[in-house]
């Protein structure tokens, strides 16, 4: 089996569908949706992979009736399959060489990731490992197992196969494809924690170079990539690095209101913004990896969309404001009044007057204090020093 065959066969295991599907069902009442419609779509997953231990697992953590007949028939299944494993197994080793050895090993941790049984794929990959010498054969097991962690939502987990692929490909690997894919699967999960900031660098590194189409589609990808640097760049990055990117032009059309949402933000036409942004908070709210975080993520676009347009005026009325905004004076002074309070905006609300009058931080200054301030500790540091050469 060549590598790139290897690859292919591996990326399809185990199916991260499934850590939507969880997310969806254990979130269903907050996100609107019918837990028994969702759990029928997990049923028919496992079902579909006689992921018996999936199975187990989600009728004991989650209170489902378990249907024993149906359990033994995918344990029974399931069995036969790991006989069948372990036969080809030892007849590897007993008769062939390093290279069958390692690919029924493979298949072993495979077909305990694709019935969802995490502790024995884990252990599988492990035996993989250590019979696997291509670094980027490595890598394509530390990518199985992060997927691993994606579906059973084990942070721990993932973080620990990250680490151990930055430190692979730090050996001095020139696997390009597999650097921009490992970008790919660290980017996301650094918005399951929201880490927008490093996120949205690692997509931007991966714009013209995706191929992690076993993650998300790649109109997915633009999705991230989008919604990770709107919360994160600047204006002058946002127009370089995503509103005039080739690739993001390239699908951006095919997300729904995506581009409208992007452009009606850079543009500062607020009014429609607001009401992309609902639209765009709905598909949010719904995605495993952004959901948890929607009502954070759309409070932080709302205070840039306001301090985009307080960047403009020393002063403008609460009305005005409203108006651009398409929302109610009282509303736009709730949200105002709660995000000057926290810190988040620099200005206050003049209410006789219905104004809002800005008091930008004097940058110059602090950063002139700074200055100060290390150039004093410098100073000492430096005195002392000369103290003890002296002596």
């Amino acid at each position: 089996m060549s590598a790139d065959d290897d690859k292919d066969k591996n990326s399809a295991v185990p199916d991260v569908e499934l850590a939507l599907l969880r997310f969806q069902y254990e979130n269903a009442s907050r996100l609107g949706l019918s837990s028994s419609s969702v759990q029928e779509q997990i049923m028919a997953k496992i079902n579909e992979h006689s992921m018996g231990p999936l199975y187990e697992e989600y009728c004991n953590k989650h209170a489902w009736m378990m249907d024993s007949g149906a359990l033994e028939a995918m344990e029974a299944k399931n069995k036969a399959r790991v006989e069948e494993l372990e036969k080809r197994l030892a007849d590897a080793e007993l008769s062939e060489g390093e290279s069958e050895v390692r690919e029924a090993l493979l298949a072993t941790a495979l077909h305990f990731a694709s019935i969802g049984d995490q502790a024995r794929a884990e252990t599988a990959f492990r035996k993989t490992a250590e019979k696997t010498v291509g670094l980027g054969q490595r890598l394509d097991i530390v990518f199985a197992l992060i997927r691993i962690g994606f579906v059973h939502d084990d942070k721990d987990l993932i973080v620990r196969n990250i680490e151990k692929g930055r430190s692979m490909l730090e050996e001095g690997a020139s696997d390009w494809d597999r650097k921009n894919k490992l970008k790919v699967y660290e980017a996301v999960y650094n918005l399951t924690v929201r880490q927008f900031d490093k996120a949205a660098q690692l997509l931007l590194d991966t714009l013209s170079t995706f191929t992690s189409y076993e993650l998300f589609s790649y109109q997915g990808f633009i999705f991230y990539a989008v919604i990770s640097s709107m919360i994160s760049l600047d204006r002058p990055a946002l127009k370089a690095k995503i509103i005039d990117a080739p690739e993001v032009l390239s699908v951006i059309n095919d997300v729904p209101h995506l581009s409208s949402f992007l452009n009606s933000f850079y543009n500062t036409e607020y009014k429609q913004f607001f009401v992309d942004l609902a639209a765009i908070s709905d598909r949010v709210k719904l995605d495993w990896i952004l959901g948890t975080h929607i009502r954070y993520w759309c409070r932080e676009m709302r205070i840039r969309a306001y301090a985009q347009l307080l960047e403009s005026y020393r002063s403008v009325q609460l009305s005005s404001m409203a108006e651009e905004f398409g929302v109610s004076e009282e509303f736009i002074d709730q949200e105002l009044s709660r995000f000057i309070s926290t810190g988040r905006l620099h200005c206050k609300i003049d209410k006789v007057a219905g104004i809002v009058e800005t008091n930008r931080p004097d940058t110059r200054n602090a950063q002139y204090q700074s200055t100060i301030k290390h150039g004093d500790l410098l100073l000492n540091r430096v005195q002392k020093l000369s103290r003890v050469i002296n002596l």
